[in-house]
């Protein structure tokens, strides 16, 4: 059964060779009285003939009934195919196998859908793939964007090894911490009624490590986050997982910055040039509406608010006078748009909490708009001076509190940007990568519903040294040293430099976060213990490995880039999980099920 080479090896070098080759059928040709098959294993296929004048009549008849993914292994004679037969789609053009002997080592049952077209499989129902998974990994593209993975992987781990990182694994089953993300609960058998949760990410123990000594820690981490599904999210992921002691921020941008430019020439032959460049927090909101932008194109949001601060149109002046901000726009060339996509754009305006939003149609040489005439003559200079105002523009605004009126903006840029890309007005290389860095994050969050303030990225992140003093009295104001990077308007991870002084970290516990002593002992007391024995400084970071592999694969799912990935009601078609368990099961887990009956 051993094959002499693989469906992708054979060249006309091989001329003349006696070969064995194993594989799938990948498709199969009855031409005037020869059969042609295609043998495809994961790297590829080659063209194997049947001449019934050359073969027993047994063999001919068994590769005729032959249907498409059987499994069998060929024998046979390479050589050249004929004059005009060639297929330069395929590395293994060039030639073909006279075959000598067939075995069939398995028949394949008619498939649900057909896995050897790529224009019909990847317009199959996506359920249907994910319910035969093992079917849908046999396309070329997916095993294509598996091998990229596991490249990427190599490449990650070879460049931390050569930084001096040890690769160390941390439990899975952990203690709950209901700070953040839901988590998933695993009931203990030999402690009834106790739990150990799944990590959202491996944090508490990456910083014990650092407590231990370690200095370099690197973890291709498994997670676990019990939250509603997208494009991008999954219940359980991987992320490249860091820590790093007796560092500052600059030696993460340093390092960082070092892989990717690693993993980009390994997976793309792409030179990404360094250092990335940085922008803060605020810039990012002020400038493109969003803390991770895309900054390959422009339409970057314009402040008007001391323009519109005495403005007789009572929602801008309002806005103003409500220590408010008036931010627009100019989407170049989308005066065109259809009602219904500019009903689309208002409902993210209302999403965000706004009444409406205003535009304004430039066509046929004049400002179309119902607001307009509310607007001074120094107003509209401004505005055209500003936004460059032309023919066939579209202007839009948003008047609020600046927090809202930049996200507004920033989800209906980059809902204009689409749309200028199906039109053809928006061209982007598909080699084109932006990335940066976006620092200087507010350490700290309020939350109206609750009348407390919340980590904007996790309870362990240090303040900027300088801002200390204000936890106490005017925390709005303290920034953390917590940083994103960004590639494309995708946040590839995120960490931050952490407390690693036991009173600092005590403090942002107990009397910025509100939690209770108590509470802060029983959830962290053996963290706030282990800072007590010599913490060195340290920081880290995650980078989210599926979402990188997508944007590396040019698919918009991470579920094409993870082998079995669940849909996006988190449940695995392939397998029907998650299931119902055994009344033993539960007895012995001592715990009893009510679950609420459907109307």
């Amino acid at each position: 059964m051993k094959r002499t080479h693989h469906c992708n090896e054979l060249r006309p070098t091989h001329i003349g060779q006696m070969v064995t080759l194993t594989g799938w059928v990948h498709s199969r040709r009855d031409l005037g009285g020869l059969i042609f098959i295609d043998v495809r294993d994961r790297e590829g296929r080659t063209q194997t003939v049947f001449d019934p004048s050359d073969l027993p009549k047994d063999l001919f008849e068994r590769a005729a009934a032959l249907r498409s993914e059987c499994v069998i292994r060929v024998a046979g004679k390479v050589r050249q195919r004929p004059e005009g037969t060639n297929n330069p789609k395929i590395p293994t053009g060039a030639v073909e196998v006279m075959v000598t002997e067939l075995e069939v080592l398995n028949v394949a049952d008619v498939l649900p859908f057909p896995v050897d077209d790529p224009e019909v499989a990847s317009k199959v129902n996506e359920e249907l793939r994910l319910r035969y998974r093992y079917l849908d990994l046999r396309r070329p593209e997916m095993a294509r964007n598996l091998r990229l993975r596991s490249k990427v992987a190599m490449a990650t781990r070879q460049y931390l090894d050569e930084q001096g990182f040890l690769e160390i694994e941390t439990p899975l089953l952990f203690k709950s911490t209901p700070e953040g993300a839901r988590e998933f609960l695993v009931p203990s058998r030999v402690n009834p009624g106790q739990f150990y949760a799944l990590p959202q990410s491996p944090q508490q123990f990456k910083q014990i490590l650092m407590v231990g000594g370690i200095e370099r820690y690197y973890q291709l981490a498994r997670c676990f986050r019990d939250e509603d599904q997208r494009a991008d999210r999954q219940l359980e992921f991987t992320q490249i997982d860091l820590e790093m002691s007796f560092i500052e921020r600059e030696d993460i941008y340093t390092l960082v910055e070092g892989m990717l430019k690693r993993i980009w020439k390994t997976a793309l032959n792409l030179d990404v040039p360094t250092p990335f460049k940085r922008i803060s927090y605020q810039e990012a909101l002020n400038r493109w509406g969003i803390d991770k932008p895309d900054t390959r194109f422009g339409m970057e949001l314009v402040d008007f608010t001391e323009e519109f601060r005495a403005s007789k149109f009572k929602v801008f002046g309002g806005a103003v006078a409500s220590g408010g901000v008036v931010k627009a726009l100019n989407a170049k060339g989308l005066a065109s748009v259809t009602q219904g996509q500019i009903d689309t754009m208002t409902e993210y305006a209302k999403g965000f909490g706004a009444k409406g939003l205003a535009y304004i149609k430039v066509e046929g040489g004049e400002w179309k708009s119902p607001i307009v005439k509310f607007f001074s003559d120094a107003e509209k200079a401004s505005l055209a001076q500003k936004l460059k105002i032309e023919e066939g523009d579209l202007i839009l605004f948003a008047a609020d509190q600046w927090l809202n009126a930049c996200e507004i903006l920033g989800e209906i840029r980059r809902y204009c940007a689409n749309l200028l890309k199906e039109q053809g007005k928006l061209t982007i290389p598909a080699d084109r990568f932006d990335f940066l860095w976006v620092v200087d994050f507010p350490l700290l969050s309020f939350d109206k519903e609750q009348n407390r303030w919340y980590s904007s990225h996790h309870p362990f992140t240090a303040p900027v040294a300088e801002d200390i003093p204000m936890l106490k009295t005017d925390p709005k104001k303290v920034r953390g040293q917590h940083y994103d990077v960004v590639v494309n308007g995708v946040e590839l991870g995120g960490g931050s430099i952490r407390i690693h002084q036991p009173d600092v970290q005590k403090t942002v516990f107990e009397e910025v976060l509100q939690i209770p002593p108590e509470e802060t002992k029983l959830r962290f007391g053996y963290m706030l213990e282990a800072f007590r024995y010599g913490a060195p400084p340290h920081g880290g970071i995650a980078l989210g490995f599926d979402r990188l592999n997508a944007i590396l694969c040019g698919t918009p799912s991470i579920r094409d880039v993870i082998a079995f990935p669940k849909t996006a009601k988190g449940t695995d078609l392939m397998t029907e999980s998650p299931a119902a368990v055994t009344p033993r099961q539960l007895r012995d887990l001592h715990i009893d099920v009510k679950v609420a009956k459907k109307d």
